[in-house]
């Protein structure tokens, strides 16, 4: 029995931003209709280190396809020319439970997060935004970016990064890519003036402030993927409806979980799952004056979407290396 290897220019090679949101947002309806198996992402906490390691399993039923990724948060690597994140992905057959492939999924999750992103800007944003307005300016910023892009005829974009360079190295590199003009904003508040706001930073304060978010504004909040990180000032949520990718991860490590540890805001307050309102259950924005919200956690869902899709393209290409399993 033979295992598909894929490393990471294999899976560049293979997957691109359509593609994958197009897989993602399948994932998510199935979510939405409870098709799916997936327990809440484990984690192991690397305390003295400033890092950790988190195990994503999942099950797609209607694909009956499973598989489990490993993935680690780093913020101090990039001190060591390493990524923050890397991650490995296991594809398995339901069938006898043995691997079909393994792959990078370093790639792999930049690209499902920002599809989900993309997705999500979608079904919740108002569908004549055009300014889109990014708080980090890392990998995540970049297929944030690219994902909305392939959604909205964005006519402008704004950028902070807490470093200068890296925020100008951004423009240089994306402002062909976006197809418009990337501005470098020397504060937050001026990038919060858009029609869609993507915050993609480790932080564990809040940085965006309540006052800096106008009426009608869709926000991504990216950052926030672990307990005890939070991006929004907890009064934007109060205000906004909230849509989270899913609800039991959402509430122990996205964006609410602050809020709801310390009751600024309670469970009820969260409007519904990203996934029901593709399948049609739950309404999203009910109005352009609404602030709405999308509370990413990353779910495992979207890394077996988009690895199923990865493995199919690299069996037809007859990309990737065999390697014996016995």
């Amino acid at each position: 029995m033979d295992v598909l290897w894929l490393d990471q220019n294999d899976v560049r090679s293979l997957l691109n931003i359509p593609d994958a949101m197009d897989a993602v947002e399948k994932a998510f309806e199935q979510h939405g209709r409870k098709k799916v198996q997936m327990p809440p992402k484990s984690y192991l906490y690397f305390e003295s280190h400033n890092g950790d390691l988190r195990t994503m399993p999942a099950y797609l039923e209607e694909q009956d396809v499973a598989g489990v990724k490993i993935v680690n948060v780093h913020p101090d690597n990039r001190e060591k020319g390493l990524p923050t994140v890397m991650a490995l992905f296991i594809l398995n057959s339901t069938a006898t439970g043995a691997p079909l492939a393994v792959m990078d999924a370093t790639y792999l999750t930049d690209i499902r997060t920002g599809a989900a992103g993309g997705i999500a800007a979608k079904y919740l944003a108002r569908p004549e935004s055009r300014v889109l307005g990014i708080v980090g300016s890392g990998n995540q910023a970049r297929t944030q970016l690219l994902a909305i892009a392939n959604v909205f005829d964005l006519e402008e974009i704004k950028v902070y990064s807490a470093h200068r360079t890296r925020g100008e190295q951004f423009k240089l590199e994306m402002e062909g890519k976006a197809g418009c003009s990337i501005t470098v904003c020397s504060s937050i508040e001026d990038v919060c003036d858009c029609d869609i706001l993507v915050t993609v930073t480790p932080v564990r304060e809040p940085i965006v402030r309540s006052e800096w978010i106008k009426p009608g504004t869709h926000i991504n909040a990216i950052g926030a993927d672990a307990a005890g990180k939070e991006e929004l000032e907890p009064s934007i949520l109060v205000c906004s409806r909230v849509v989270v990718d899913d609800m039991a991860q959402a509430s122990h490590s996205g964006e609410v979980n602050v809020p709801l540890s310390s009751g600024v805001i309670g469970v009820e307050d969260i409007c519904c799952e990203l996934g029901e309102v593709i399948a049609g259950l739950k309404p999203g924005r009910l109005d352009n004056s609404e602030i709405t919200i999308f509370d990413s956690t990353g779910l495992a869902i979207q890394d077996v979407a988009t690895a199923l899709l990865v493995y199919h393209t690299a069996k037809g290409k007859s990309v990737g290396k065999k390697l014996p399993m016995f």
